[in-house]
């Protein structure tokens, strides 16, 4: 029990007769509260965006209006470009959310991905409560530059596999992950060192935010049709594959 009901119990046994009626509707109505009120407290948001949260609730998918940008050639693609459905993520790499929502992505690729029937896609959006997130993002793209989009995705892969998440990660690891992948340290240095990717990050953080993107991880899921499905937080494989079923259907 709360604290906060503990509290109201005593309450009502002290002011109200034993077995009076008064004392069940009220404790009913202080428990609300106490309920809401932890509610509240844990979706506070921080700053300007906010990380999301892991979700276990099954939504009912349902398309929503909203500018995002198409995907193209130029995306970070874990697939086929030619996939019917497109799965978009905005994610942080010093976000503890978005990095249990890869191990989701993982297990989405293993099917849907090697299939042919998702593409998923990955976009920038490193929070303002995460001063390290914007280098990481640059370094994740100078990947990309140095080694394509194997490197790209191999990179994420890596750094999700190491942080310790909400800005904890060593920037001295940067490299080291670069060079397990197969990059050359020396290039990958000069590349980060130049942040070339600044105005593509800020560019991917203003789709999101077009989008109606609020934190991290926030996904769409885009059906052959056009239409897209929202996925707010770290939701479970079984909850993005049923979402991902009913966008198949989608023609």
């Amino acid at each position: 029990m709360h604290e906060e009901e503990k509290e109201a119990h005593e309450f009502l046994k002290v002011h109200h007769p034993k077995n009076s009626p008064y004392i069940i509707a009220g404790s009913i109505l202080i428990a609300g509260i106490a309920v809401a009120a932890s509610i509240l407290y844990v979706g506070t948001s921080f700053g300007k965006f906010q990380q999301g949260t892991t979700v276990t609730a099954t939504p009912q998918p349902s398309p929503v209006a909203g500018s995002l940008a198409p995907v193209t050639a130029a995306d970070h693609i874990w697939g086929s470009l030619q996939a019917p459905v497109k799965l978009v993520e905005f994610s942080d790499l010093e976000c503890p959310f978005c990095k249990d929502f890869h191990t989701t992505l993982q297990q989405i690729a293993s099917t849907y991905v090697q299939s042919g029937q998702v593409a998923i896609v990955y976009r920038n959006f490193p929070l303002s409560i995460h001063p390290k997130a914007p280098h990481e993002a640059e370094a994740a793209e100078c990947a990309a530059q140095l080694g394509g989009n194997d490197a790209f995705w191999k990179y994420v892969d890596g750094i999700f596999a190491i942080t310790p998440s909400n800005n904890g990660l060593d920037p001295a690891q940067l490299p080291v992950v670069a060079q397990q992948i197969g990059l050359n340290m020396d290039a990958f240095n000069i590349c980060l060192s130049k942040e070339p990717f600044k105005d593509k990050i800020q560019s991917q953080i203003q789709d999101g935010v077009n989008a109606g993107v609020q934190g991290t991880p926030t996904s769409f899921v885009i059906a052959p049709n056009g239409d897209k499905y929202p996925i707010d937080g770290a939701e479970s494989y079984s909850v993005v594959k049923s979402i991902i079923d009913v966008a198949l259907q989608q023609k």
